[in-house]
């Protein structure tokens, strides 16, 4: 199990459902975490990224702070003004192709946090009053970082930045963040049926019905599969029952 200092730096990823906080079991190296895809297409990013770096998390392990040297992303102050999309937790409405503009003029940014201290950061303190209509959430999605590998919702910075921009529209720009570190282009394969789907929809509320008609979707196929694993065990003993009985 992988302790708080080593807990990913996070955003809050969810629109429906209420994960709760888990540590998870680390799926690869902080070397690995921190290695850049061979993938790696240099294009200009026309709008403005931004992270408010609480220092919660490892830094070897920090996706933000490797933005950071890539000078792919601006640090913000506290009391920075930012009239882009914000990512965070408190926000109440998904992020969505209507974010667009906003992006294009303004940016996004992050709030750069531990999962393990979400009750111990000041988000309250982190938006301009005039700037909160433009708080976001993300929709469902699943994690490839190294920490938290397949975990619904608990997205690492860059994971959380790449898919607000393939939803707003800027598929090619998340690309290249994902693109910066090995395992990010596994974040696209895994929920590339998603982020179209999400990509697709024209507001918030489209964004949340898709995602609910997905969620639901997979919890019948998990109740069809564990009807259909039960039905398989009960007929394997009734068949080794006839076997006993016929000697």
């Amino acid at each position: 199990m992988a302790s708080d200092d080593e807990t990913v730096c996070q955003i809050m990823s969810k629109v429906k459902i209420n994960e709760e906080d888990e540590d998870s079991g680390d799926n690869s190296s902080s070397e690995n975490s921190s290695e850049t895809s061979e993938d790696s297409v240099e294009i200009e990013v026309p709008f403005k990224v931004g992270m408010w770096d609480l220092k919660q998390c490892d830094p070897k392990r920090c996706t933000g702070r490797k933005l950071m040297r890539l000078e792919l992303i601006d640090k913000l102050g506290m009391s920075a003004m930012f009239n882009g999309i914000v990512l965070t937790p408190v926000a109440t409405e998904s992020v969505s192709a209507m974010d667009n503009q906003i992006i294009a003029k303004y940016g996004v940014a992050v709030v750069d946090c531990s999962w393990a201290r979400l009750n111990d950061t000041p988000f309250h303190k982190l938006q301009h009053r005039k700037a909160k209509k433009n708080l976001r959430l993300l929709p469902y999605l699943v994690a490839a970082n190294p920490v938290n590998y397949g975990h619904p919702s608990k997205l690492s910075c860059v994971e959380a930045l790449a898919a607000a921009m393939y939803i707003a529209g800027f598929k090619e720009i998340g690309d290249l963040y994902m693109s910066k570190f090995n395992w990010g282009p596994t974040f696209i394969r895994l929920n590339q049926e998603l982020l179209d789907g999400y990509a697709n929809c024209k507001d918030g509320k489209e964004i949340v019905a898709f995602q609910n008609q997905y969620l639901d979707q997979l919890d019948n196929d998990y109740n069809h599969e564990s009807s259909s694993t039960e039905s398989s065990s009960e007929s394997s003993e009734d068949d080794v029952e006839t076997t006993v009985r016929n000697r």
